[in-house]
């Protein structure tokens, strides 16, 4: 059995609610312990899993946000950099799925948030559990 923490950015509950679930399910189905975590923001997200990471009580890791499109250039910013963060993490060998949603709407993030439709937070965590094992076989 092993340790995952999902780290997410709660901003849009409903939609959070919907990616955690998923990602719930996805490891609890395979018989891992999981604990969740809230940080601010997306932008957090990354630096959060250092943290965690650093105490070496979890395996892996599941990032969880929902960035919605706006009025600005922040989104690009956002969407941007939390994927560039959670990536560097995969390339320094750490089991992370990115169940971080940038989106136009909400009708686009619903659809991918919801457990019953895509899925997105139950296909972070499946993702973190294949990096996980490809860890532990060529390590």
């Amino acid at each position: 059995m092993a340790r995952f923490l999902i780290v997410e950015a709660r901003f849009y509950d409903h939609l959070n609610d919907m990616l955690v679930a998923g990602a719930l399910a996805a490891l609890e189905a395979e018989g891992h312990a999981v604990e969740v975590i809230t940080v601010p923001g997306a932008l957090e997200i990354p630096g959060a899993i250092v943290l965690a990471d650093q105490s070496g009580q979890y395996d892996g890791y599941v990032a969880i946000g929902v960035v919605i499109r706006g009025e600005t250039y922040h989104f690009e910013i956002v969407a941007g950099e939390s994927a560039r963060g959670v990536m560097a993490l995969t390339m320094d060998g750490m089991a992370v799925g990115n169940g971080i949603l940038t989106v136009e709407n909400e009708a686009q993030a619903l659809v991918r948030a919801d457990p019953a439709q895509k899925d997105k937070g139950g296909e972070a965590a499946k993702a973190a559990l294949a990096l996980l094992a490809l860890r532990t076989r060529y390590t």
